[in-house]
């Protein structure tokens, strides 16, 4: 029997053979594809390719790409752990071509692989194609198909399309049949393929780009042949499987399986399928093969688009964990390293990351434990709140969308308080909703389509790449302008306008990789440009955004591009600072520090990285520490071009989400015990690092869930930080009359004094509020509303916590009753309502201050027995107060 590893080798090697490059996996966080959450098939590495705005030293490509599709259109979430097939993780192998082979060699290739290769009986395939696809048909039975195996579908089942527009074509399915005597015509047949149940399922699908569909100018659609057709395949690892292993589901077979089993030990249980705890073990065996992979490719669960998303596939399985297996303690984290030990193999990122992949885990099995408990309250909430009534399912879905949750037990709830809950309407009304609330909710903002303009596609498929020169030189005099576009491809540019230039050379960087674009000048004899900015719509196209301030610019004029030197100084300096920050982060906090993000301009940079708690104060002085020792020793910055394979293989760092073509440059700074930072970069840097002069950091934050930001600044901007602190420094020892040295000791005592004195005022406030300062009031002025005693009264100077404390001892004077308290300070009013417990259903405080809080412009809310409230308008406190009688006295008399 092949193993999955195995399965997935013949498949790379027997296309290498075939003369097709092995590519690798890219990161499951798309790169540059705002339109994806997660990278969910194998051709998305290669998108730009397809559409031509982008080459490769390669026409043929093979890979095993790391899929999860959750979330967004690709959606099979709540399917996992049901059926046989469904998955959020999975691989997908696949071999492409880019305008080489077509569809002769791509179905000749499947046939060859899957009967000559993996040894598959040929009366067990079956093979699809378009309705209208006769080649392809033909093709196949000329390749060795039987005629009458081979189906025809319709645009459904086999026509593929990138979107509205762009490429497309049909496809041709390859599928198995997995039942007994395939060769009993009534068991083995046709209408089993894209038909009902699984005997017989799809393993191959082979896409062959030939058209493209775009719009007239009367709007409607159009297809036109595409001038370089190409091939784009897919076949699951997992469905390869378990064909090849003679096993009825994925989850049996040994890609899978021996995750299941480690589950059922961990629970002492065994594993049977067709329970509830069987369903359970599954579900955890995908989920956890998906927090592994995501976390090791930089993707943290959150509360935002794919991180959201994967923070519910932690959960669900978390959830299946406590409440069907009955784990009482952590145990996805377990899950999760076991996953490690079975992939890394075939994927060493996961090894490479395993202690942050323990770390992130654990701790998102930790917050959900707590957030259970608050949804739980959540949902007693909700049934109180409906006095009996059956809840809106969107309001159930809300619980489930905002606080974790689980849908399963929300069902359980609402059996327990009575109502008769079919699961299939339950499980029908309840999607319903939650998808109402995420169409407004933003959850899929990562779908919104990012269409560029297609100018720029135009304008590199006719120039060619645009040479970047910025390395070497800042100042170019025989840039020819190849292109000029204002919306669309113009000629000319004259003065006063603001256009795009496309330069055939230029010193130019375009913003990549974090690193602003630069500005500076263009002039001929008769013009002048401001470059504002500068960018790269498409690969290998640098485009210039300038206004024209001087005369005019014409395409095929020769001008000198001017870059301000300044300004790249500036930027190359917070640039190699970057490097030896990341260096230093994670020589200081562990290896599982990755980039998430960055920021590289003049005036500073800024950093978003992977760790799971705040920096400490030593902590940041020892990055600064050993960034500035680095700076100090003035080592020499080397930059070398090679192949991404090569540089990977070197132990060069690459940025997931980032983009890298076949051929990249690595920045090297040795240390004195070997190479401190080497990473992949296409940016402009420094070239030894005393350049940089001076490095601080300004701040850390958390931005998200296991992520945080460092902002920093260097060279002059570093050191005019360091003396305005010097400066403030000598004023604070000069105004306090002390040493610098004792400065700190002195501030210290002096913030003990001053928290001492606020608290013996606050304390006094408080007497003489309560009139047990010498005042002869014993504190009860209260009225008599109808029967009920309310006291309301100003209580300005006290802060919250004293208001608070102040109704309750008002409230425990009086005994029974209401009582109305109000304050002002800054220009704001505070109220607080408080009821004795004896009143709470005649005078509920939050209904009282809702009455109140809008007479001092504001609003206010609260339970039956305390209610807070406030408003901008401190001129109208005596009002409120005062129509507090009548709004109590209105309540008690209905």
């Amino acid at each position: 029997m092949m193993t999955g590893n195995e399965i997935r080798e013949i498949f790379l090697k027997y296309f290498e053979d075939h003369g097709h490059t092995r590519v690798r996996s890219s990161p499951l966080l798309p790169a540059n594809d705002p339109t994806l959450l997660f990278t969910n098939a194998g051709m998305n590495q290669f998108k730009d390719t397809f559409l031509g705005q982008e080459k490769r030293e390669y026409v043929r490509a093979v890979s095993s790409q790391k899929c999860i599709r959750a979330g967004g259109k690709h959606n099979d979430l709540d399917e996992v752990g049901k059926t046989a097939r469904h998955h959020t993780f999975f691989e997908m192998l696949g071999n492409f071509s880019f305008g080489d082979y077509f569809k002769k060699e791509a179905i000749e290739f499947a046939l060859d692989l899957l009967l000559n290769v993996y040894g598959l009986p040929l009366n067990r395939l079956w093979f699809s194609v378009y309705k209208d696809d006769d080649e392809a048909a033909r093709l196949w039975e000329e390749a060795g198909a039987p005629k009458d195996r081979i189906l025809r579908f319709g645009e459904k089942d086999n026509f593929w399309q990138m979107g509205d527009t762009g490429p497309c074509g049909p496809c041709s399915e390859v599928h198995y049949y997995m039942g007994d005597d395939p060769d009993d015509p009534a068991k083995n047949r046709a209408e089993l393929v894209n038909g009902p149940g699984d005997d017989t399922m799809e393993i191959w699908n082979l896409v062959f780009m030939q058209y493209e569909r775009s719009l007239n100018d009367q709007g409607e659609i159009v297809q036109t042949n595409l001038p370089r057709p190409s091939v784009d395949t897919g076949a699951g690892l997992e469905r390869l499987a378990v064909v090849l292993q003679g096993v009825k589901s994925n989850y049996d077979t040994d890609i899978i399986r021996p995750i299941i089993n480690f589950t059922a030990t961990l629970a002492d249980r065994h594993y049977e399928p067709e329970t509830q705890e069987g369903f359970a073990m599954r579900v955890i065996a995908d989920h956890a093969r998906s927090a592994a992979f995501a976390i090791a490719d930089g993707i943290l669960p959150g509360n935002e688009g794919r991180n959201y998303v994967l923070r519910k596939i932690m959960r669900r399985g978390i959830y299946q964990g406590h409440h069907t297996l009955g784990f009482e303690g952590p145990f996805f984290n377990k899950v999760a390293n076991f996953v490690v030990d079975q992939m890394m193999g075939a994927f060493p990122e996961l090894e490479a990351h395993r202690e942050f992949i323990q770390k992130m885990v654990s701790l998102e099995e930790e917050r959900f434990r707590s957030t259970l408990t608050v949804g739980l309250n959540k949902l007693d909430e909700l049934f109180q709140s409906t006095k009996g009534a059956m809840p809106e399912y969107k309001a159930l879905a809300r619980l489930y969308d905002t606080f974790g949750t689980p849908r399963d037990l929300i069902r359980v709830g609402l059996e327990e308080r009575g109502f008769t809950v079919d699961e299939n309407h339950f499980n029908e009304s309840f999607d319903q909703a939650l998808q109402e609330l995420q169409q407004t909710g933003g959850h899929e903002k990562a779908e919104a389509k990012a269409k560029a303009n297609p100018v720029y596609a135009q304008v590199a498929e006719r120039a060619g790449r645009s040479q970047f020169k910025g390395y070497a030189a800042t100042h170019f005099d025989e840039s020819v302008v190849v292109a000029l576009i204002k919306g669309t491809e113009i000629t000319s540019l004259v003065e006063g306008d603001e256009g795009e230039v496309v330069l055939d050379q230029t010193p130019f960087y375009s913003e990549s990789g974090g690193q602003v674009g630069d500005v500076g000048t263009l002039t001929t004899a008769n013009a002048f440009a401001k470059v504002l900015d500068t960018f790269s719509p498409v690969q290998g196209l640098i485009v210039h955004k300038v206004k024209l301030e001087r005369g005019s610019l014409n395409v095929g004029q020769t001008v000198t591009a001017e870059v301000d030197v300044e300004k790249r100084d500036a930027t190359r300096r917070n640039h190699t600072a970057t490097h030896l920050m990341h260096a230093a982060l994670r020589e200081v906090l562990g290896t599982h520090v990755k980039q998430a993000g960055s920021v590289v301009a003049p005036t500073y940079l800024r950093f978003d990285f992977s760790h799971y708690q705040p920096l400490t104060q030593d902590e940041k002085e020892e990055i600064e520490r050993l960034v500035n020792y680095h700076i100090l020793r003035n080592e020499p910055v080397q930059t070398d071009e090679m192949a991404i394979e090569e540089a990977m293989q070197s132990g060069a760092m690459a940025l997931f989400g980032e983009k890298y073509g076949e051929k990249v440059r690595v920045l090297s700074i040795k240390g004195a015990e070997g190479v401190f930072s080497k990473e992949l970069c296409g940016g402009t840097h420094v070239r030894a690092t005393g350049d940089i002069g001076l490095f601080k950091i300004t701040s850390d934050e958390s931005i998200a869930s296991g992520v945080r930001r460092i902002r920093a600044i260097t060279g002059v901007d570093a050191y005019e930080r360091f003396r305005e602190s010097e400066v403030l420094v000598d004023e604070l020892s000069s105004g306090l009359r002390t040493s610098r040295g004792e400065l700190p000791g002195l501030i210290s005592r002096l913030q003990d004094e001053l928290k001492k004195s606020r608290r013996e005022a606050d304390e006094l406030r408080l007497k003489i509020a309560t009139g047990s300062a010498g005042s002869s009031s014993n504190g009860d002025d209260s009225r008599d509303v109808a029967g009920v005693k309310v006291l309301a009264r100003e209580a300005s100077g006290l802060d919250a916590s004293g208001m608070r404390q102040l109704s309750d001892t008002l409230l425990a004077r009086i005994k029974s009753g209401v009582v109305v308290l109000g304050g002002t300070a800054d220009g704001k009013v505070s109220l607080i309502v408080r009821t004795s417990d004896d009143l709470t259903s005649k005078v509920p405080a939050g209904q009282v201050i809702k009455e109140l809080a809008p007479i001092v412009g504001g609003k206010g809310g609260g339970k039956t027995d305390m209610a807070q409230g406030g408003g901008t308008q401190p001129e109208n406190l005596p009002k409120a107060l005062e129509e507090s009688y009548v709004v109590i006295e209105r309540l008690v008399r209905t």
